[in-house]
């Protein structure tokens, strides 16, 4: 199916899942600033059921792992049976494996694949997927964190909200995003509303202040000190770059 284009006029962002649960789909990503951009079709889901590449009458998807071991394992023709047929109207995307192992999904790769054409994801299940798989069609492994989940389905919802809110017209006020944790390398300052005092503690006087440049270095200044406190390896990663 050919990109035709949104409301607002630019082609939507497409996100493809691959998976053994399409009925998952699309879960949390149908409410709130995704689901309002699903319905003004900045950007839009596809769900491709691996099961229907299965084999034979009880469509196998996965079978032992070869030299033995614990659980099962996705056989390599039948998720590539899946890939193909999905490349037919995806091309383009870039085709990522949700792993464990694989590299670390951050807000610069977020911003990296928002500004494609979109995604084409692959969630495994059991024990992952065949080696053979991964190398014969150039699927780039990506990790939403040092742990282990049932499936990539969760993981690949992640990384799709991710890229999502970053499309232009789905958050309101641009310069909400370049204020957020990671986008400078730092985590985000402390933020306050109202009320004005709360169980004891007051909103700091130098935000009621209207001085909006000390305001800006008030903030930077308390991102910086939460950035050394809680993720020392993101200040080491900020002055590697110089």
């Amino acid at each position: 199916m050919p990109h035709v284009p949104s409301k607002s006029g630019r082609p939507p962002w497409r996100a493809t899942v691959l998976t053994l649960f399409p009925e998952m789909f699309p879960g949390p990503l149908g409410l709130s600033l995704s689901g309002q951009a699903l319905a003004a079709e900045i950007w839009s889901l596809h769900t491709v059921a691996i099961r229907e590449f299965g084999l034979g009458r009880h469509r196998t998807v996965d079978d032992a792992p070869a030299g033995g071991g614990a659980g099962m394992v996705m056989r390599a023709d039948v998720l590539a049976a899946a890939i193909d047929h999905a490349r037919k109207t995806e091309p383009e995307a870039p085709l990522i494996y949700l792993s464990p192992r694989g590299e670390r999904f951050d807000q610069a790769l977020a911003r990296e694949l928002s500004r494609g054409p979109g995604v084409l994801l692959a969630a495994g299940r059991f024990e992952g997927v065949d080696e053979r798989v991964i190398e014969g069609r150039s699927m780039r492994e990506v990790s939403i964190g040092d742990y282990v989940l049932s499936g990539g389905e969760l993981a690949a919802m992640v990384l799709i909200d991710a890229c999502v809110r970053l499309l232009p017209g789905v958050v309101g006020a641009a310069e909400s995003l370049d204020q957020e944790s990671f986008e400078a390398g730092l985590l985000e300052h402390p933020q306050y509303t109202k009320p004005r005092e709360w169980e004891g503690r007051s909103i700091p006087e130098l935000l009621l202040s209207g001085d909006h440049k000390k305001i800006a270095a008030w903030r930077r200044q308390e991102a910086e000190r939460l950035t050394a406190k809680r993720r020392p390896d993101l200040t080491g990663a900020r002055k590697g770059k110089g």
